[in-house]
């Protein structure tokens, strides 16, 4: 009986991952979650093209007894079981409510829709100092 070769294992996918953390840690922990997950996807062979901090956001319904949580958005190019060691730390860490990886055909390495409306909303406000003054109604009525 002759065995096939293991191709698969040497097979890079890609995944686009999302992580919800905990609303009580900091945004730099939170950041520092993503460092320890690109560092995890690194070393057992696979690349992570871009990650985002969408920031702290509020949730739809709560998730164990949490209202908001600190959402990242990654874009992997690694083998399955790497994919698979990574949802397994991020099932043990507390710190994380919920994650989600999807296998898809390519990766999308522009600005995902969350941060592109977050951006386009900013611009459109003036800044403090280039605000109109406000209107009085009455010029003759002294201040």
């Amino acid at each position: 009986m002759r065995r096939l070769p293991q191709r698969k294992k040497d097979i890079m996918a890609f995944y686009e991952h999302v992580v919800i953390a905990r609303q009580d840690i900091s945004p730099q922990q939170a950041e520092a979650l993503n460092d320890q997950l690109k560092h995890l996807i690194e070393e057992h062979g696979g690349h992570i093209a871009k990650i985002e901090y969408w920031g702290l956001r509020n949730l739809t319904y709560r998730i164990k007894k949490n209202r908001k949580g600190h959402y990242s958005l990654l874009a992997i190019d690694a083998p399955a079981p790497a994919v698979k060691e990574m949802e397994r730390q991020l099932s043990i860490n507390e710190d994380v409510l919920r994650y989600m990886t999807v296998r898809v055909d390519e990766l999308d390495l522009e600005l995902s829709p969350v941060l592109a409306r977050r951006d386009r909303d900013r611009g459109e406000r003036p800044e403090r100092g280039e605000r109109e003054a406000p209107r009085r109604e009455f010029e003759d009525v002294p201040a």
